[in-house]
Formats: C-alpha cells, structure tokens, sequence
C-alpha cells in the first residue's frame, strides 16, 4: 500500500492534537466528578464551563441554552422527543431524507399517537419551504429539518423555514450535526428553537456533542436521574470529552471560512478529474448549495461496496452512503428519496474532505479510481459496452 488517504470525514474525523493536549489533565489531575462541591469537582466543572461558553460563544447564545450529550443521536432524540412529549400529543412536520436519530424518534412518536408528515425533496435532495408551510397545521408542534445531508452535503433553506415556522409559534428543530463548524449558522436569523450538533465531525472526541435549546422553549428530559444539565439531561458529564469538545470549537472558529474555501475547491478538482475521466456518473445533491468537502457521485453499472473496498486495497477511504446505513445492500433511502434511478443509486460512493486532504491526495484518488471502475464494469453482467 503506497498512501494512505483518508475521505471520510462526514463519518467522523481525527482527533486535533491541541484537543487532545486540552483533554489529557481531565483523564489525571482533573478527574473530579463535576457534581461534587470540593475542589477536585470544581476543577471539573470549571473546565465544563469554559467549554460551554466557548460553545455559546461560537453560536451567539446564552450558556444557559447549551446542553451537552453523548452525541447527535441522542441530541436529536431529545430535542424531537422532549417536546413532543411537553406536549402531550400533536402533529410533526419531517423530510424524507433526515438522520434516522430523527426518522426513528418520529417513528417512536407515531406509536405513541402522533402524526407525522414526512415531506418530500427534490431532485438535488432540497426540502420546499412552500411544502413545509403547505404541510404545517393548527396541531403542528414541531417541525425538524436537517441543516444539511450527511450523505450528499445538500444544505437546506432553513432560513427560509425557520421564520416562517417561528410567526406559527411552533418550535423549530435543525439537526446540524454536518454544518456546526463548517459553514455557519445564524440561530436568530434562522428562527431556530433546538439545534443539534456534535463533536467528532470537528476533530473533537466521539461521545460527547450538544444541544441548544432557546430559552422558553418547553420541553421534558427523556433520559432521568440526577440534577445535571439543568435537569434537561440526567448522567455524569463526560468532561473530558466536553473539554476537548469546547478547544474544537475554538479552532474552528478560527479556521472555519478559510478551510471551508479549501474544500470547496479541492472538492471542485475532484470533481472535476472525475466527470473527465470515468463516463457514466452523475453528481448527487445540489451542485452549489452544498457542504465545502462533501462529494457524492453515483457510477452506473457498479455496486457501491465494489468502489470502497477496491479503493481501501489502494488505501484510500471513502463511504457507500452514511456510516449509519453502510451495512445495508439496499439503496440509499435518500437517494431513492431524491428519485435517482436505482441502478445508479446502487453505485453511489461518498467522499468526504477534510483538514488533512491535500491536492496530492485528490490526484492519487483520480489516478486509481478510474481503473478500478472500468475494471469493475468489465466484470459486472450488467455493464453495457
């Protein structure tokens, strides 16, 4: 194996050495559980603290609106079902094509008597905010719509839905797992009551992520215990974790809009290389509104897990959707979703850029891709010549 090139990034990312030096004292010296009054406690909760400030800091909120969890998963499902709970009962506007935290919480809600409208989105995986209106009622409790897609990086108009959803008087949830500390979020602006978002998609830890929840927002804790987080989420912080979490989001901070430049641009070449050199493949998601270092393409002809492990053999890492669903030999449901055929959505590959992904990188990628597929189509009964 000559390189190794890693493009995988929307999965989850490598820890950032100056991450990794601010969490090492909370694994020794700081141990301290955060709940207790004496000095080793208030040296934990001190550096909590301080990450969640960078926290409300970065999003221009109160930290008295920053909830940390064990990652976005369970951000989602508190925000989805915390307040469909407060409620009692009620109607949910969705999309087709978000997380299955959210798909499933909703699938959850609708045993328990909810309804739900899963909305549609078109061919570059977009959610109409005239749907969403369309689908909004005098029952409607919520509406959750992602920030943008894990799998083909399409972002959504949540400017443009959340204020409308907001002179309804109905909270507002965008899971911005993929977004937060890549492109930015304007949370007045967006109209936006809960917002989720993790730390391993930024180079922080696995394990630990967040949720804002706006002040007045009503809601219930779904996981009970103890008096931590406001009484919003029971559990031992993980401080450590919260910790590293907090020095990713102050280098992001930092580095978001040129690295977000970066990608764009590296994404652009690799684009590029591969439209010129492999026929048959088509581009998934829209082709501007998208995030910087998201790349998804579809190769007609091609099992999708053929491309990933022939480009591991090559070193190279890529996905055959999201990693939550790589496991499944059906297509994408959000390519199915966005009505991609589905002899191409069974060829679809996910590249996803990152700090480390260089110009060298792209061109060892195009200089083993487009072998490989031909060499693929060459053997597969469904090539055509």
């Amino acid at each position: 194996m000559s390189r190794r090139v890693y493009l995988d990034h929307n999965a989850s990312t490598p820890v950032h050495p100056d991450v990794v030096a601010a969490m090492l004292p909370y694994f020794q010296e700081r141990f301290g559980n955060p709940s207790s009054v004496h000095t080793f406690g208030r040296e934990a909760r001190d550096g909590m603290e301080v990450a969640r400030g960078r926290m409300s800091d970065f999003l221009r909120v109160s930290k008295e609106e920053i909830v940390f969890t064990s990652g976005g998963t369970e951000s989602d499902n508190l925000a989805v079902k915390g307040v469909a709970l407060a409620r009692g009962g009620g109607h949910i506007v969705t999309s087709q094509i978000e997380h299955h935290a959210v798909l499933r919480a909703c699938q959850f809600l609708e045993g328990q008597g909810f309804e739900v409208t899963y909305l549609p989105v078109d061919g570059d995986g977009l959610v109409s905010p005239d749907d969403v209106r369309r689908a909004i009622r005098p029952d409607t409790i919520l509406v959750t719509i992602m920030h943008a897609n894990s799998e083909v990086g399409t972002i959504q108009p949540v400017e443009a839905i959340g204020p409308m959803v907001r002179e309804r008087g109905i909270p507002f949830h965008v899971d911005a797992v993929q977004t937060f500390g890549k492109v930015p979020v304007d949370l007045a602006r967006f109209g936006i009551d809960l917002l989720s978002f993790s730390s391993h998609k930024i180079y922080g830890p696995k394990g630990v992520a967040g949720l804002y929840i706006r002040k007045g927002t009503k809601m219930v804790a779904v996981q009970h215990g103890g008096e931590h987080e406001r009484r919003r989420r029971a559990g031992t912080e993980n401080v450590a974790g919260i910790v590293g979490f907090g020095r990713a989001v102050e280098i992001r901070g930092r580095e978001m809009e040129a690295e977000a430049a970066r990608l764009t641009g590296l994404r652009h070449r690799f684009w590029a290389g591969v439209s010129a050199s492999v026929p048959e493949v088509r581009l998934n998601g829209h082709p501007t509104r998208r995030l910087p270092g998201t790349l998804n393409m579809c190769f007609r002809h091609v099992e999708s897990e053929s491309v990933v492990l022939g480009l591991d053999l090559k070193g190279v890492a890529v996905s055959a959707g999201s990693a939550c669903t790589s496991g499944s030999v059906e297509p994408s449901y959000v390519l199915v979703a966005m009505g991609v055929p589905v002899d191409w959505a069974m060829g679809s590959v996910r590249a996803s850029l990152g700090r480390g992904t260089t110009e060298a990188d792209i061109d060892y990628v195009l200089e083993v891709l487009s072998p490989l597929v031909r060499r693929i189509r060459e053997l597969s009964p469904a090539s055509v010549a």
